[in-house]
């Protein structure tokens, strides 16, 4: 049994009046866990005065059917009504309390009883001669002593589909207003089981992603000698020693080598392998930027440097920061632009055009 508190208003907490019920459909909203919401439904109905006993039951695969009183009389013994919540209290001296989901009436088959005609058809049972009408009540003695006038039974539906039955025993006859509000409050329970279902699956599919991501992951690492470097020759040995090598200092690498030779992949592998893994690995394709933008691009410029300039720009090396920068195709790098990129690469720092500020 949950455990949970719900503070209430001081209008909430007066059982005698229909606010209680309206409280109690604000209430039901907070819940997140659906046993939470099973019991505080049937503890706040069951704390109205007339109130003898509040019952919830949930349609769920058959699970005792060899040992349910019921067996002969059940029709379909693959699904029934389970009592999951349920709160009440004795108008004897002995003020008995009834919460156990285990009783005499655990379990309901649809189509049996007047819980299970709910269950089964999906209509709501509002009886308010119970003197008169003791055939609907499986334990009439029980009925007579603690005085049960009227009897609200609704059924709880989502999107057309019979989810559980919600009961409620009064010692005075169920009003029009009463009925309109425990519809309300069975439309809720139905509102946030679907949601707790919805909720169970995401985390069922979440898990057996994370499981595969994992699985993957190892067949990746297994598939890979080094990275995303693969192969055996003697030549990829040799580059994986040199990489392990350099990617655990602070030295300036120069990677040289044909196009398609896979330059950038060796860049890769040693931003991973370094202390800077967590930060970005910036790529700058030299070959491809204008001359006249080369120191912008890498240094970056303040506002009103040059025509166009509206605004500060940062440079590739200030997006590095931290992190690594592979400046692909060094080679295509203006001759009067090397001497300032040599700068920066032994003393790391740098102006921005067109400000003074060395960085």
């Amino acid at each position: 049994m949950s455990s949970t508190i719900t503070k209430t208003s001081p209008e909430c907490a007066a059982p005698t009046t229909l606010d209680s019920l309206k409280c109690l459909v604000l209430d039901i909203a907070q819940q997140r866990s659906l046993s939470d919401l099973l019991w505080l439904i049937v503890r706040r109905l069951a704390d109205r005065p007339t109130v003898v006993l509040a019952r919830i039951w949930l349609i769920r695969p058959g699970d005792i059917c060899a040992t349910c009183r019921f067996k002969e009389e059940c029709p379909d013994q693959t699904k029934c009504l389970h009592l999951v919540a349920g709160a009440g209290r004795s108008g004897g001296a002995d003020k008995t309390e009834w919460s156990n989901t285990n009783g005499y009436f655990a379990r309901f088959p649809l189509g049996v009883c007047k819980v299970g005609r709910i269950g089964k058809t999906g209509e709501q049972l509002v009886i308010n001669d119970l003197e008169n009408n003791l055939e609907w009540i499986a334990k009439p003695d029980w009925a007579k002593q603690e005085g049960i006038r009227g009897f609200h039974g609704q059924p709880i539906i989502y999107k057309g589909e019979i989810l559980g039955v919600l009961a409620v025993f009064d010692r005075e006859p169920v009003t029009h207003e009463a009925t309109l509000w425990f519809r309300m409050i069975a439309d809720h329970v139905a509102v946030a089981i679907a949601n707790a279902r919805a909720f169970e699956e995401i985390e069922k599919l979440k898990a057996q992603l994370e499981l595969e991501n994992t699985f993957l992951k190892e067949e990746v690492l297994e598939a890979q000698n080094f990275g995303e470097i693969v192969g055996q020759s003697p030549a990829i040995a040799n580059l994986v020693e040199q990489i392990e090598l350099v990617a655990p200092t602070d030295a300036t690498a120069l990677i040289s080598g044909e196009s398609g030779t896979g330059k950038e992949l060796v860049a890769r592998e040693i931003h991973r392998r370094s202390r800077r893994k967590d930060h970005p690995l910036v790529r700058v394709n030299c070959a491809s930027i204008p001359r006249e933008l080369y120191e912008s691009e890498f240094f970056g410029h303040a506002k009103g440097a040059f025509t166009g300039a509206l605004k500060d720009r940062a440079g590739r090396f200030q997006a590095a920061d931290g992190g690594t920068l592979f400046l692909d195709e060094v080679g295509e790098i203006p001759l009067e632009m090397q001497s300032k990129l040599l700068r920066v690469l032994q003393e790391g720092e740098y102006e921005r055009v067109g400000e003074e500020t060395t960085r």
